[in-house]
């Protein structure tokens, strides 16, 4: 009897217009897209490792070295994840182990005797070193021409000026992703957090760069970079108008669901190390709210899973990348 009252009276038409409404908002709602970087970076090692298939029929098999000094847990990690992507891809990755205490010459000698070596092809070393190594003197120690995180100044310099030069790996990676999920980047508003010198700012230069000029890599949006001084209720506005964002501080939780523009694409570098507060157990972190931001966001890469593995796939890619354009001038 109470439903058939329902049915006859004005309240029927009240409860089937609301229902009409949050259906049509749960309809109208797209799903937050996972920019899963460790499926990616799987799919760029399968096309490379065909590539480098054909390579080897008619040239050399590209060869990596590895500068690892000291053991820190970290770093090794690192390092035996980038050897086993070479292997994958069948590039020969070499590893060369130093103690902790070495010296810095004994550092630069060893950059010098990989430098001479016409049967290597890049170089790396893995950073962060100890304290009383001067980490921007090894890295341009190594040949330019062989620089595989494209690290030193004459990488950089021609990066910044838009030349053709060697990436770095996570900047690189992070291009690759927003490419390969046609994310429009042209005249966009993009927020860099971050201002380091191995990620943030490579990646400002990208992403305002002119796609015209000769690298043809450039992404023609309009860049604001924030970092530590930036007051924090600017950087709110400043992320609330950006239509992407890639954060790259190491602040777990800097970047929270309201300053966030609805739809808009979220890149998280940040890894850091926490203590899980439900678990008790360690848990790795991005710099942003994950949970409550992914409520918000187009896009967003998870932590981990994102960029890290994209940062090692181009590391492999850069060093075909030398390898074939050594082989083709020695002809």
């Amino acid at each position: 009897m109470w439903y058939k009252c329902m049915r006859s009276s004005p309240l029927k038409t009240v409860i089937k217009w609301s229902f009409s409404i949050n259906k049509s908002m749960f309809c109208d709602r797209k799903m937050t897209k996972i920019l899963d970087g460790k499926s990616l970076s799987k799919t760029l090692n399968l096309e490379l490792k065909a590539e480098i298939n054909e390579w080897v029929k008619k040239y050399p098999k590209p060869r990596l070295a590895c500068i690892l000094v000291g053991d820190d847990p970290a770093s090794v990690t690192y390092v035996t994840k980038k050897r086993e992507a070479a292997e994958l891809v069948g590039i020969q990755c070499d590893l060369i182990k130093l103690n902790s205490d070495v010296s810095q010459s004994d550092i630069l000698q060893a950059i010098h005797q990989l430098n001479d070596d016409v049967s290597v092809d890049g170089i790396l070393v893995q950073l962060p070193l100890p304290e009383s190594i001067n980490e921007r003197m090894i890295c341009n120690a190594i040949s330019e021409n062989k620089d595989v995180d494209g690290f030193s100044i004459i990488n950089v310099g021609k990066f910044c000026l838009d030349m053709d030069a060697l990436l770095p790996c996570t900047p690189y990676g992070i291009m690759e992703i927003i490419k390969r999920n046609n994310i429009e980047t042209f005249g966009r508003n993009v927020v860099v957090v971050g201002r380091s010198k191995n990620v943030a700012m490579p990646i400002a230069m990208l992403m305002h760069t002119d796609g015209k000029h000769e690298s043809q890599n450039g992404m023609d949006a309009t860049v604001t970079i924030c970092h530590r001084y930036t007051p924090s209720d600017q950087l709110a506005n400043h992320c609330r108008n950006a239509d992407i964002i890639i954060t790259a501080t190491g602040v777990p939780g800097l970047i929270k669901a309201d300053m966030v523009k609805p739809g808009a694409t979220i890149i998280d570098v940040g890894l850091t190390r926490i203590t899980c507060p439900e678990t008790g157990k360690p848990k790795l972190v991005g710099d942003v709210d994950f949970k409550e931001v992914s409520k918000i966001a187009g896009a967003i890469t998870p932590v981990p899973g994102g960029v890290g593995p994209m940062t090692v796939a181009m590391l492999m890619r850069n060093t075909f990348k030398i390898a074939r354009n050594r082989s083709l001038l020695s002809i």
